[in-house]
């Protein structure tokens, strides 16, 4: 028998999907009243009740719909708005590029699985070394479009008071949530760490001059400057790593080979969030 299927059957796409919907439940609690929010928000600038569920639909962007109210409450015009979103959901270009190559099928159907990269998702389903999970990545963000959805529509027709949350201190469970992603991707793979704390660190010092829009921006190209600083030593580490894995398969009695490799096997694949 193939040990690598043996594998992988341990891990069936159905208990992974699963997983993410675990994952998805935390991130999709915190979208839910941050959506009553954007809702109750959009109704008093005059968005009326349609067109704010309409948005939560299509665009499924908290920091993007805050950036469209931002500019469309301060006076801005349509297309500032527009550009001002389309900036800040830019940083789905490099997180769609990092997981396309554990998307399925023709490009229809990788760009209709693309659409489920948002960030939490995206962060919960990386499983190192540039794989993902990719039926991770649909159950935790299957449970979190309904969730945005269902509070946009909350906020637009109990409309409370918009800064209801941050009274009540609940405006924290993002960013909590997220950070807890962050060290959860700093503690299982040291390649990140130098990204992720350099992100961070420039995104907690941003935030205090700037909103949240351009000090998310400024966040992702520092991360990605320190990004192109260590692929080199990167791609030597792994390269040491299968030379001295290759040495001790090699070394082995050929009664042992079968086990080693089974063992290396499952331990690739049971990496996960």
């Amino acid at each position: 028998m193939d040990s690598s299927r043996s594998v992988k059957a341990v891990v069936s796409p159905r208990a992974s999907f699963l997983s993410g919907l675990r994952t998805g439940s935390g991130l999709a609690a915190a979208s839910f009243l941050l959506a009553v929010s954007f809702g109750a928000i959009s109704t008093s600038q005059g968005w009326g009740y349609l067109a704010p569920v309409i948005c939560s639909m299509a665009v499924f962007s908290g920091s993007a719909q805050f950036a469209l109210l931002a500019t469309l409450g301060s006076g801005g015009g349509l297309a500032g708005a527009v550009v001002s979103a389309a900036l800040i959901n830019s940083r789905f270009i490099p997180m769609g590029i990092a997981v396309a190559g554990d998307l399925r099928g023709g490009r229809f159907r990788r760009a209709l699985e693309g659409q489920a990269v948002v960030d939490g998702s995206w962060a919960a389903a990386h499983l190192g070394g540039g794989r993902f999970d990719r039926y991770l990545l649909f159950g935790a963000t299957a449970i979190q479009w309904p969730a945005w959805v269902a509070g946009t529509a909350l906020g637009v027709v109990v409309s409370p008071d918009p800064d209801l949350l941050h009274r009540l201190g609940l405006d924290i469970l993002t960013p909590a949530l997220f950070l807890a992603l962050l060290f959860d991707e700093v503690r299982r793979e040291r390649f990140n760490r130098l990204p992720a704390l350099l992100g961070a660190a420039i995104a907690a010092g941003l935030i205090v001059f700037l909103p949240a829009g351009p000090a998310l921006v400024g966040a992702a190209l520092a991360a990605l400057v320190a990004l192109l600083r260590t692929p080199a030593r990167h791609r030597q580490a792994d390269e040491t790593d299968g030379t001295t894995v290759a040495e001790t398969t090699e070394a082995a009695g050929p009664a042992e080979k079968p086990e080693r490799a089974l063992s290396s096997a499952h331990s690739d694949e049971e990496v996960a969030p």
